[in-house]
């Protein structure tokens, strides 16, 4: 099964998830033996060919769309930009605008600000306190020359769900493509691109317990989009370049893991992370949850300390072999408070404070119970290192 190491717990999932063995083992024989490249037409490349479309089957069974409706690309981030760039590139409309949110993934945000340079309108709806958009936002920031919408369905640091088939009628309605950035919802809760009413789906590998280095691009088919690169003709002319065998073919087998075993492994998942949750929220004054607590992925919990910084709490947990996050893994060495908590309407200094913790199949109840011992005591002695800290902790 999955191991981190033996006396370190890691709580940092939805940054990355270690690779499942049985995902390595399907991936062994394409690094050498069956080493060909897939549009080779020999022996050696059909077999690469072969393990690529079954390994397709798996990632669209996985969202419920057609295997042709699959374009494999380097990660998340990859398929977030062919979806916002191809899009506006396919586009024959002379305005160009589209709408996203305040609280998205770099990977959408800094390409819509790339977008922006170029002379595209983008609209950035805001969301409430609790982390989630209104569709009825999305409704009212529509124009005439809105060619696409792109809405995150989990937040990578908050694990709050989007309502992504309200977003989707209201998209159908308006005759405008709609991408969704799935990365963190995949495997962890039910996903259908019919019932999403989505165009456009990305997902990745390394949050399933599959390898780094290799995504896929739901595209609907009928749906128009620009390759960003070009030099061949693979992917159905949609994303060129030699075939990550290895990594489609894990990529594949940790699909097919998912679909089999995400509803035992969430139920388990979700009463650890509760457990953690309600303990820290209990025992220390002036702790509160981040985000929606009803409409959030199993696995994640985001917590504002108050009077701890956030930074430094990180690195004493570390220290003592707890591995969290201040948020996003892109982020990491930043020093700006989150973009996320920061559009919720949480101060800087709140922002600061905050830690997400992210469970996953590797997660034991012995290493929360650890945790739960850890981190109490951890907090309390950050916030007697500043009295400016603590006296705001007892104003609450």
């Amino acid at each position: 099964m999955l191991h981190v190491t033996a006396m370190h717990i890691y709580l940092d999932y939805n940054a990355t998830t270690p690779v499942d063995r049985e995902v390595l083992e399907a991936m062994l024989p394409y690094f050498a033996e069956n080493f060909g490249n897939a549009s080779s037409i020999h022996s050696y490349g059909q077999r690469g060919r072969s393990a690529v479309d079954a390994a397709r089957d798996s990632v669209a069974e996985l969202i419920g769309a057609k295997p042709a409706e699959i374009v494999f690309t380097s990660g998340g981030t990859e398929a977030d930009n062919l979806a916002l760039f191809g899009s506006v590139a396919a586009s024959n409309q002379s305005r160009k605008h589209i709408i996203t949110t305040a609280i998205e993934h770099p990977a959408v945000l800094n390409a819509a600000q790339a977008l922006e340079q170029q002379g595209i309108e983008v609209t950035y709806v805001s969301v409430g306190s609790d982390g989630i958009v209104d569709p009825q936002d999305i409704r009212r920031a529509l124009r005439p020359e809105t060619i696409l919408i792109s809405v995150m369905h989990a937040n990578n640091e908050l694990g709050t769900i989007q309502p992504i088939e309200k977003i989707g009628r209201i998209a159908a309605e308006a005759d405008v493509y709609f991408h969704c950035d799935a990365v963190q919802s995949a495997g962890k809760v039910p996903l259908d691109v019919e019932s999403l009413g989505v165009n456009l789906l990305s997902i990745s590998a390394h949050k399933i317990y599959g390898p780094k280095g290799v995504g896929a691009l739901y595209v609907r088919a009928g749906t128009s989009i620009e390759p960003q690169f070009h030099g061949g003709h693979h992917e159905r002319d949609r994303r060129p370049g030699t075939e990550n065998v290895p990594g489609i073919v894990g990529f594949g087998k940790a699909a097919e893991l998912a679909e089999i075993n995400r509803e035992a492994n969430d139920a388990g998942i979700e009463i650890l992370r509760d457990r953690l949750e309600e303990a820290l929220t209990s025992v220390l004054s002036a702790v509160r949850v981040n985000g929606n607590r009803s409409r959030r992925v199993a696995n994640t919990t985001n917590l504002a300390f108050a009077g701890a910084g956030g930074e430094a709490l990180l690195i004493a947990l570390d220290l003592q072999g707890i591995s969290c996050s201040t948020g996003a893994a892109c982020s990491s060495g930043a020093v700006e408070p989150s973009h996320v908590l920061l559009a919720m309407g949480l101060s800087s200094d709140e922002a600061r404070s905050s830690l997400r913790f992210s469970l996953g199949l590797g997660t034991t109840s012995d290493e929360i119970d650890r945790a739960i011992a850890i981190i109490p005591p951890t907090v309390e002695r950050l916030r007697a290192l500043s009295p400016r800290a603590l006296s705001t902790v007892h104003a609450r």
